[in-house]
């Protein structure tokens, strides 16, 4: 009986461990699953580069080894050539626009930064409602950081580094330091340290070089980091070589039969930035980042030949729209390359880094609206054809010539002409109307507007919102108003239109690109935009009219698929008989287009500066970086320029009067992007940015809900104080400054 009844046990328990090892499998199988997707999650995150973009400040297109054999650089001549070397590249003349189209994506008639730089008193900084380079990568998984300059604005803390995306930031604020003591001025009596660790002020690194400071910090970011377990983004902006012009000595050496003194400096500051490329290429490799990384090389302008930047053999200078000014050196060196050890010389922008890299990150481009960029990965990888056709280098309302001819009066381009200057323009000019501004504090500005001024908010769609100043063209026939809008989400997007300088042109509404409006949480699924075709690269002198014709050609020269709404059929660009006006020529404004560039208004000095030889004598930055009225005698009756860049990148041969079809077609692209700007913000310097009111320090002065744009009326106006008229004294060096111009401007006229 016990023997059953143990028999029975047995088998009783041999069934339950059959079950058991029956259901271990099953068991098996949810790690399983869960490792498969960690396996997934860690494929991507490998296939997701360490994307390393360094930013260096002023340095000109003659300013580096394999453009300028005097310059040494062998750290940035041996990642060119062994990457691609990018020789058709453009970026803004000044700071702040190009360092916003890099971290925008977007143009600056887009963000309202159309005019100057943000000075360290300005209450304005990058628009609130747009998203950034740093969010989206963020959003895909990558850890940010920043180290260097900023310039974009600080007034309140949401315009810090750190709330536009960067999960740490290390560097300096304003537009220039002092390379040892950090001290910075936007002019005489108005300095402050500016060094700055997130959010809170970094005291205690005085005496150290800011070029080393900046390449140590980005090492300790890439030793801290762990690279298998979260890509990372790291922007390294060097104040290098912007002034003040303070190498350490044992760098000078080098240069030392340099005869130009600031020219001597200006490069040793180049060798400087060299070796911190060295050292952080390095610490790449020695931490484990390089076999997936991606690093960008790049200019924010071109160089200052008043500090001893070169530019040479291009035309202008910095702050200026000749090629000069705005062609920037730049190249990409990774092992992801498919095609490395090359120099392309397709079209690309400074814009187009936003979708690139967000593309190559992995990320969702279709989520940032109103882009004007384009993903040229494919282009600098593989050589293949990039998708830009056109650049618009900018168009800059409050840039205007000071006078101009009778109404009627034409140039041979079909554009308006300009009376001829008289010396006594320079002296005194004519004086116009002007509001004093409206705020309550005391301050030497005074609002220069139209007669009916109206309160303008860039960071909240508003419908109250008005275009700038209507020019005075002559009417053309048969020209339609623009429809009025129907809905309220029309009138906003009316709002933020400008009205085009002519009225050949119908005024667009209701077709404002959705990324100028605050976000809203329901995201709209835009349609993918038509692929350009890839034999459409204009001939070197032959007409527009092919790629300007129809609305089918304009929608490919627009990045429709990130900008949500194609332009409507009912108002392509129009073609123009020559001698219909279509834009004010007295605007300041630069466009690009296949081979053609043509420029209107003030382009800048266009001078063509050698190596070691400066126009004029040096002066603070804060006054080479802001735009003055100063016209040369061989410029004075232009106001229209053209220029054929593939076959003369060096512009020294005008097609203006020889090709009025491609003028007339340039300028209705003009138009055509004047409908889709925002009015441009540029308030008036704040009493209460003053570090000595904040503890001698640059930090942001207004808190709380205060909407401090909200209150400002127009577009103000630094004047002089009226109270402090004195009578000037006799400026010999001024004197010795207007010889050396002329004498330069005669040896450039004659190619000397």
């Amino acid at each position: 009986m016990q023997a059953a009844i143990l028999t029975v046990l047995s088998v009783f328990l041999s069934l339950d461990s059959l079950s058991a090892h029956r259901s271990k499998p099953n068991q098996i199988r949810e790690p399983d699953e869960s490792n498969g997707q960690n396996d997934e999650a860690a494929q991507k995150k490998k296939n997701q580069p360490h994307i390393i973009f360094i930013l260096t400040d002023d340095q000109g297109f003659n300013d580096i080894g394999y453009h300028n054999p005097t310059i040494k650089t062998p750290t940035l001549d041996k990642l060119a050539a062994e990457g691609v070397t990018l020789e058709n590249y453009y970026v803004q003349p000044i700071c702040t626009p190009s360092r916003s189209q890099l971290i925008t994506g977007r143009y600056q008639i887009h963000t309202g930064l159309q005019h100057s730089i943000i000075r360290p008193s300005q209450p304005s900084c990058l628009p609130f409602h747009m998203d950034t380079l740093p969010e989206r990568l963020r959003e895909a998984g990558y850890s940010t950081h920043m180290v260097g300059k900023w310039h974009l604005g600080f007034y309140r803390k949401a315009c810090l580094p750190t709330r536009k995306g960067f999960d740490s930031f290390f560097g300096s604020l304003t537009g220039s330091v002092d390379y040892y003591s950090y001290g910075s001025c936007d002019g005489p009596g108005l300095c402050g340290y500016d060094l700055h660790e997130g959010e809170g002020v970094a005291w205690g690194h005085e005496g150290k070089y800011s070029t080393t400071l900046f390449t140590q910090r980005a090492r300790k970011i890439l030793e801290t980091h762990k690279p298998s377990e979260r890509p990372l983004f790291l922007l390294l902006s060097l104040q290098a070589v912007h002034t003040p012009l303070q190498p350490p000595k044992s760098y000078i050496y080098p240069y030392r039969d340099m005869a130009n003194v600031a020219r001597r400096k200006f490069a040793a500051m180049v060798s400087t930035v060299d070796e911190a490329v060295r050292n952080v290429t390095y610490a790449l490799r020695k931490y484990g980042y390089y076999r997936n990384s991606v690093i960008i090389y790049s200019t924010d302008n071109g160089a200052q030949p008043f500090t001893g930047g070169s530019n040479w053999p291009l035309r202008g200078r910095k702050g200026t729209y000749w090629e000069g000014g705005v062609r920037g050196v730049a190249f990409v060196h990774s092992p992801l390359l498919r095609r490395r050890r090359r120099v392309s010389k397709a079209l690309l922008h400074i814009t187009d880094w936003f979708p690139t890299l967000v593309g190559l990150a992995g990320g969702n481009i279709t989520q940032s609206h109103g882009l004007d960029g384009f993903d040229v990965w494919p282009t600098i990888s593989e050589g293949k054809e990039s998708p830009r056709k056109e650049i618009l280098h900018n168009i800059d309302p409050l840039h205007r010539l000071p006078s101009e001819t009778p109404a009627g009066k034409k140039t041979a381009s079909g554009g308006l002409s300009v009376k001829p200057f008289k010396d006594k323009a320079f002296k005194k000019p004519k004086k116009k109307k002007v509001l004093k501004q409206k705020p309550k504090q005391k301050s030497m500005l005074k609002l220069k507007t139209t007669k009916k001024p109206q309160t303008f908010s860039r960071h909240a769609a508003k419908p109250k919102s008005v275009p700038l100043t209507k020019p005075k063209l002559k009417p053309l026939p048969k020209s339609k108003a623009a429809p009025k809008p129907k809905t309220k989400d029309d009138a906003r997007h009316h709002s933020l239109h400008l009205k085009i300088h002519s009225s050949g042109a119908p005024s667009v509404s209701g077709t404002s690109r959705p990324g100028y409006q605050p976000q809203s949480k329901s995201r709209v699924k835009t349609k993918s935009r038509r692929t350009a075709s890839q034999n459409q690269t204009m001939s070197r002198s032959g007409p527009l009219k092919a790629h300007l014709k129809s609305e089918q050609t304009l929608d490919q020269y627009q990045n429709m698929s990130q900008s949500g709404a194609p332009m409507p059929k009912s108002h392509p660009t129009p073609e123009l008989k020559p001698s219909e006006p279509v834009w004010d020529t007295s605007v300041q404004a630069a466009i690009r287009v296949g081979d053609w560039k043509l420029l209107t208004g003030d382009p800048g000095h266009g001078d063509w500066v050698p190596p070691q030889v400066l126009p004029t004598l040096t002066g603070r930055w804060w006054n080479l970086e802001r735009a003055s009225l100063t016209f040369s005698k061989s410029t004075t009756h232009k106001n229209v320029w053209l220029f054929n860049i593939s076959a003369d990148p060096y512009e020294r041969q005008d097609m203006a009067d020889h090709r009025p079809d491609v003028v007339q077609q340039l300028l209705g692209r003009l138009a055509y992007y004047n409908r889709t700007a925002v009015p441009v913000y540029f308030p008036p310097d704040d009493p209460r940015a003053n570090p000595n009111q904040n503890g001698g320090v640059w930090v942001p002065w207004v808190h709380g809900e205060e909407d401090e744009e909200a209150k400002y009326h127009g577009v103000y106006k630094k004047v002089k104080n009226s109270k402090k008229k004195r009578k000037k004294k006799k400026c010999r060096l001024c004197k010795l400054k207007s010889f050396f111009m002329k004498l330069n401007t005669g040896m450039m006229s004659n190619r000397i």
